[in-house]
């Protein structure tokens, strides 16, 4: 992923969000509608998980230490995480909780101006910001559909802004629903149906972002594209005769540790084998620019080892 595109993505969508939250928070203030409070809390969720996000990435760049040998790349993906469990809590548990005390103690909209103006002006905003996610993730989605883009993405930022927006933009119209209909029917209880509604798809999307993000954290391998590109890299058919095995791991977005045991000829000098070696490095980071940790192990080619 372009760093500076989930950069962009994430600052056009902290700079929606912010402005959205305290816009619903004011409505929520003149028509006491829980939609725009429980919307207004949502967005400010929202906005701190572009914080965190923004602060997970410069966290990654630190360089690697003895106790860290091979950096912080997955920081990345502990602040995803992260998001998750707020957009979970703060955001979805206290919609329902508020949909439900709505429910049960329900009262008329007052300045029903105040909570539609807001949420048309949020629609828009929030438009934009999903149009900018949508863009920059068009530029490395390639034919991939949407599914397996958020699926497949090693970098969690663009996947993470694309649902967030997504759900701001289908909350904000079950929100404004909420509210339509109660103003029509007189029936605070609808405004309280809306907020659950809300609720409901907030967690819906933390859990689903929780658990890409949590097979982000195990370790996940090079993609399948990435893999034939090093194991092409790997032979060059005179020293380096097969792959007998090879396991990829992400250490980061833009970071792959390699590990390979290659067949080498038996009468192969040492010589002969360390050049090859050194040239295969070469070939993979050449093929597979992101490989940065490489592992080649020489070996002579048994069917039983290679397992």
């Amino acid at each position: 992923m372009s760093a500076s595109g989930g950069t962009r993505a994430i600052v056009a969508a902290l700079a929606a969000n912010l402005a959205i939250a305290v816009a619903k928070f004011v409505a929520f203030l003149f028509s006491g509608s829980s939609s725009m409070l429980a919307e207004s809390v949502h967005s400010l969720a929202d906005s701190g998980n572009q914080g965190l996000l923004l602060l997970g990435g410069k966290k990654a760049k630190r360089e690697a230490t003895p106790q860290h040998p091979f950096g912080y790349g997955r920081e990345r993906y502990i602040y995803a995480f992260l998001v998750s469990i707020v957009l979970f809590t703060v955001g979805g548990m206290f919609a329902i909780y508020e949909g439900i005390e709505k429910i049960n103690h329900p009262h008329p909209i007052e300045a029903w101006y105040w909570p539609v103006g807001v949420l048309v002006f949020a629609i828009i905003a929030e438009s934009f910001s999903f149009r900018t996610a949508i863009k920059e993730s068009n530029e490395i989605r390639g034919k991939q559909t949407w599914t397996q883009f958020v699926r497949r993405a090693k970098a969690p930022e663009l996947p993470v802004v694309l649902l967030e927006d997504l759900g701001a933009l289908v909350g904000l119209v079950l929100a404004l629903g909420g509210v339509g209909l109660a103003l029509l029917t007189g029936n605070g209880v609808w405004d309280g149906i809306g907020t659950l509604c809300i609720g409901v798809l907030l967690i819906v999307i933390a859990i689903v972002l929780a658990a890409e993000t949590k097979s982000l954290l195990l370790g996940e391998a090079a993609g399948i594209e990435e893999i034939e590109k090093i194991k092409t890299a790997l032979v060059d058919g005179d020293v380096v005769t097969r792959v007998i095995h090879m396991r990829t791991l992400h250490l980061g977005p833009e970071e792959l540790l390699v590990a390979a045991k290659i067949a080498v000829e038996g009468h192969d000098t040492a010589t002969e084998v360390a050049n090859a070696i050194n040239a295969a490095e070469a070939r993979i980071r050449e093929a597979v620019p992101i490989a940065r940790v490489i592992y080649l192990e020489p070996d002579i080619y048994r069917p039983e080892a290679a397992q």
